[in-house]
């Protein structure tokens, strides 16, 4: 739980200051979920931390390569999976996507919020006719949802 506290946090601020995660943030969960299955399971944790840093970094790998997350993202997820390992992982990515989900819809009703207060300039098209102004599209750093999917997955259910 402390190295999931831990590495989660560290990724939250890096991701919230900077729109990155540092990979030695990345490398740091892996290593220490790698080392802890080994020490607390033998060789079957390290093998079971390595299946779960292939699903961890599988599981969001479809999103980056469609453009949706981040390189940082994936590479945390992965190493959260070496901690977790293949079952803990995948329940951390479901409580992730809700998560990610609620986080995505509150910052869509802000940035709606904001172009209703702003009150944003019409632009005139060849005819003459208003048009309104374009914005960005709606970009959210990503760790804050996979640091509480995961620490929501380590919640016990008894």
């Amino acid at each position: 739980v402390w190295i999931a506290v831990v590495f989660g946090s560290l990724a939250v601020i890096d991701d919230l200051a900077r729109r990155r995660i540092s990979n030695w943030i990345a490398v740091g969960a892996l290593l220490s979920g790698l080392v802890l299955q080994i020490i607390a399971h033998g060789w079957r944790g390290g093998i079971d931390g390595l299946l779960g840093t292939l699903a961890g970094g599988g599981v969001f790998l479809i999103f980056y390569i469609l453009g949706g997350m981040g390189g940082g993202d994936v590479k945390l997820m992965a190493g959260f999976g070496a901690l977790l390992g293949p079952r803990g992982i995948l329940e951390a990515a479901l409580w992730t996507a809700a998560c990610g989900g609620i986080l995505a819809m509150g910052a869509i009703a802000a940035g709606a919020l904001k172009r209703v207060l702003s009150r944003p300039r019409a632009v005139a098209n060849a005819d003459g006719l208003a048009l309104p102004a374009r914005t960005a599209p709606v970009s959210i750093p990503y760790a804050p949802a996979i640091a509480l999917g995961v620490w929501l997955s380590l919640i016990p259910k008894n």
